[in-house]
């Protein structure tokens, strides 16, 4: 369930923010992008944020998505650039819970939520975060 508020709707709110290439390809038939494409901004931004070597949370540690839930708002046009926020608002366990925000030209066009779980990569099962990863992620909460 989304659970957003006023501070997910501006970008200077969320701690990482990235930035993602409008492509033409990404264009469908009405000319704007396609709601597949939305997905993989979101991507870019979960990346940016997991994997970051300034974020300071990763040792050796694999993660994966384990839900996604994106609420579109308003369509966007090519050509340009998409600038997306990521911030944790929630820290369990083996997993964290992201909300994210994807903006054209300062205008929100998308949020999302997304639950992501830290996994032992040779188990194939969760892994418990480290008292160092869930205090580095509460660094990266919304403003």
């Amino acid at each position: 369930m989304n659970t957003f508020n006023l501070k997910h709707l501006l970008l200077e709110n969320y701690p990482i923010k990235t930035y993602d290439k409008i492509r033409y390809p990404d264009t469908d038939r009405q000319g704007h992008v396609n709601n597949s494409v939305f997905s993989t901004y979101f991507e870019t931004g979960r990346i940016e944020f997991l994997y970051h070597p300034n974020n300071g949370f990763l040792d050796d540690s694999t993660y994966v998505i384990a839900r996604l839930e994106l609420d579109f708002i308003d369509e966007i046009k090519w050509p340009g650039n998409i600038d997306i926020g990521t911030a944790v608002i929630h820290i369990g366990n083996s997993s964290m819970r992201l909300a994210q925000g994807l903006y054209q030209d300062g205008r929100l066009v998308a949020t999302a939520e997304s639950v992501i779980v830290q996994v032992d990569q040779q188990h194939k099962k969760s892994k418990a975060l480290t008292d160092k990863q869930k205090e580095s992620l509460s660094h990266l909460t919304l403003k």
